[in-house]
C-alpha cells in the first residue's frame, strides 16, 4: 500500500496505480481553478504528492522542492541564532 507522510502524519493512497494517477491529477486540475468557491491552491502540492508516488519525475521535482525547502529553513535558522548570539 502506498503512504505519503506529511510532517507527522501518515496517508494511505489507493492501491491501483491508475487510481492515484487520477485522484493527483484530478487534485492539481483542482487546484489550478484555485480562485473558485471550495477549490483552492493547497489542493496543487497535494496532487503532485500523490503524483509523485507513481511518476518518477514529479518525484525528482518534488525531492528538488524539498531539499530546498530544508536549506531555506535551516539557512533561516543560523541567521537567527547568528542574531541572538550578537545580542
Amino acid at each position: 500500500m502506498a503512504r505519503i507522510r506529511v510532517g507527522k502524519r501518515v496517508f494511505r493512497l489507493p492501491r491501483s496505480r491508475a487510481v492515484r494517477i487520477v485522484l493527483g491529477g484530478a487534485l492539481v486540475l483542482g487546484g489550478v481553478l484555485g480562485f473558485l468557491p471550495i477549490l483552492g491552491f493547497w489542493m496543487i502540492p497535494i496532487g503532485l504528492a500523490v503524483l509523485s508516488v507513481d511518476l518518477p519525475f514529479v518525484r525528482r521535482l518534488r525531492r528538488r522542492a524539498e531539499i530546498w525547502w530544508l536549506r531555506l529553513r535551516q539557512s533561516r535558522r543560523r541567521r537567527k541564532s547568528a542574531v541572538r548570539g550578537k545580542k
